[in-house]
């Protein structure tokens, strides 16, 4: 492991939760890291090969449409979206907690960031956690995934 990738690991939901009560503008990147990410800090739109202006991550910061739900069902929701990346990329892919600064937006809407400052891993017992409480809820949903190629 580099020094990049040497973060601290967020170990349960609520611990992940409270993350993002304490900061805004927090973003989950699923990747194999910092230490991979940060020497080319660009994503590559993979249908074109274009390289844009920051790395891909998906925000956690909560809309204020959400109201006073459950900050923990938000964050589990931000989190299981992108569940799918470690089976679709391969081996090494895992969630990790960065700061940045926006520069623009990539192909699929999501945030380009820059400036990346990382903060913590995202253990795969919480993902694990997540996956088991999305199959119980009422409502079946599936990752952004959802029968794709």
């Amino acid at each position: 492991m580099s020094t990049a990738d040497d973060l601290p690991v967020v170990s349960t939901l609520a611990e992940a939760a409270r993350l993002v009560r304490r900061h805004q503008g927090l973003y989950v990147r699923w990747s194999e890291g910092p230490g991979t990410d940060l020497g080319a800090a660009s994503s590559t739109d993979e249908l074109t090969g274009v390289r844009m202006p920051g790395l891909s991550a998906s925000p956690l910061d909560v809309e204020d449409w959400w109201g006073d739900r459950s900050l923990e069902l938000w964050v589990a929701r931000r989190l299981y979206d992108y569940a799918h990346l470690p089976r679709d990329k391969g081996p090494g892919v895992r969630p990790w907690v960065l700061k940045g600064r926006e520069t623009g937006r990539g192909p699929d809407n999501e945030p380009l960031v820059a400036d990346v400052e990382p903060l913590c891993w995202i253990a795969d017992d919480v993902i694990a956690g997540i996956r088991a409480e999305m199959d119980r809820r009422e409502r079946r949903w599936g990752t952004l995934r959802r029968g794709g190629r």
